[in-house]
């Protein structure tokens, strides 16, 4: 039988340059239709109407009308007696591990002076972060967790939360408990592009942040790009996808269940990378049984299908040039030796080594955030990390002996630009100016 034909539908492709050729991807922000206007003219009536415009949004698209949209302190008491105590102590542990991660991040400035002269940068936390808490079909606690963290060890003075409210209007007890072990007070009732657009321009309830940052639909995504400018924010993240690397030392087992893992998540793009053909052959019957036994076996399926892709290519040089082309969200090394191609990996939003690194253990409680460049902006951009919540200053003191040395040449580079303002503004320290 025909390889094409039993990896579940996934496309196969052999050969680095038909992989590269092949590879389609789609974000939240690349596709055109009408979302993107809608999203405007949502994001512009919150910036006009303020309070008002965000509940009636939330009526319309969440089934609730919020009169009061920060969640009370009772609320954040009741939540930590409905969860049970293991998923406590599990929410304990992935904000101490976090927080451990990000303390080894190096985040300080330096000032170097000499014989009167200074140079240095000043690092500086921003003062409010707004983090972003997916909620729909399942409130994404662990988001909050990695975005907050983050923004809390760097040094951000209020980090705060929008996310959806159930048909109840409460907020779920996880999402809470996730705030409270972050050292988040202000949790906000509120979802979709209207809950970007408070955050960012600032209602009667709702403070202005510096930057939004967290994932999202397709609504919320394109909020975040239609309020950048008035706010910073970190990414534009689009669905999930993760890359297998893996040669004959993997198990199909483990393959599926890491492709499984990913392809659950609505519009996820998974892809197996493989020296191996009888990995490849055996992958339909490993994908097959665990999609039979999968509650979310409906997602999981329409991904392989629609965007999975299964890569077969000679060698794990071959391998690593098709990885870094793709420049994966997630790169999963699953082979013998996954230290040896640690100098080849170029692009990827993360890299997990080893059979016993799965990126699921990774979206929880490993330590680096989960939220990771997607849709092959990893060609230029990083996970969510301590410089996205600070800002670097320049620092310049100059003394006599610097001036004299540096005037005449940065005085004739002005003259060449055609700024003699510039110019003399300069010699107006010397002595020099209109000479």
């Amino acid at each position: 039988m025909p390889l094409a034909v039993i990896i579940c539908r996934m496309r196969v492709i052999s050969g680095k340059r038909a992989a590269i050729e092949t590879f389609e991807r789609r974000g939240f922000t690349s596709d055109v239709d009408d979302t993107a206007g809608k999203v405007r003219e949502i994001v512009e009536d919150v910036r006009r109407r303020g309070d008002e415009a965000v509940r009636e949004y939330g009526q319309r698209f969440d089934g609730v009308r919020i009169e009061e949209f920060r969640v009370p302190e009772r609320e954040f008491d009741e939540a930590e007696a409905k969860i049970d105590s293991e998923l406590s102590a599990a929410i304990d542990l992935a904000a101490g591990r976090i927080t451990s991660y990000y303390r080894h991040q190096p985040a300080q400035g330096f000032i170097e002076e000499e014989r009167g002269d200074l140079l240095g940068q000043l690092v500086r936390p921003l003062e409010r972060v707004g983090c972003y808490v997916p909620g729909g079909t399942a409130p994404l606690f662990s988001s909050l967790l990695m975005t907050a963290v983050p923004a809390k060890v760097a040094g951000v003075d209020e980090v705060i939360v929008a996310t959806p409210p159930g048909r109840g209007g409460s907020v779920p007890a996880e999402v809470l408990v996730a705030a409270r072990r972050a050292g988040v007070e202000n949790v906000f009732r509120i979802g979709g592009a209207q809950a970007i657009a408070a955050m960012a321009y600032g209602t009667e309830s709702v403070p202005r942040v510096d930057k939004v940052v967290g994932p999202g639909n397709r609504w919320v995504v394109l909020a975040k790009q239609a309020v950048y400018g008035a706010v910073g924010i970190e990414a534009l993240p689009g669905p999930t996808e993760t890359l297998v690397l893996a040669d004959g030392s993997a198990s199909v087992r483990h393959v599926a269940s890491d492709l499984l893992a990913q392809a659950e998540h609505a519009g996820a793009q998974p892809v197996l990378v493989t020296t191996s053909r009888e990995l490849a052959e055996a992958l339909p019957g490993a994908l097959e049984e665990a999609l039979a036994r999968l509650p979310t076996a409906g997602a999981a399926r329409e991904s392989l299908e629609e965007r999975g892709y299964l890569v077969l290519v000679d060698d794990l040089q071959e391998a690593m040039e098709v990885a870094n082309a793709y420049a994966p969200e997630h790169l999963c090394l699953l082979v013998d030796d996954p230290q040896a191609l640690l100098p080849l990996v170029r692009n990827a939003g993360g890299v997990f080594l080893g059979h016993r690194s799965m990126e699921a253990l990774g979206d929880y409680v490993l330590g680096p955030s989960h939220v990771m460049p997607t849709g092959g902006t990893a060609r230029f951009s990083s996970f969510v990390n301590l410089n996205d919540f600070q800002k670097l200053i320049p620092l310049v003191g100059v003394g006599e002996e610097l001036l004299s040395l540096l005037a005449e040449p940065a005085a004739r580079m002005a003259r060449a630009e055609g700024l003699e303002a510039h110019a003399r503004a300069i010699e107006s320290r010397t002595g020099s100016e209109g000479e």
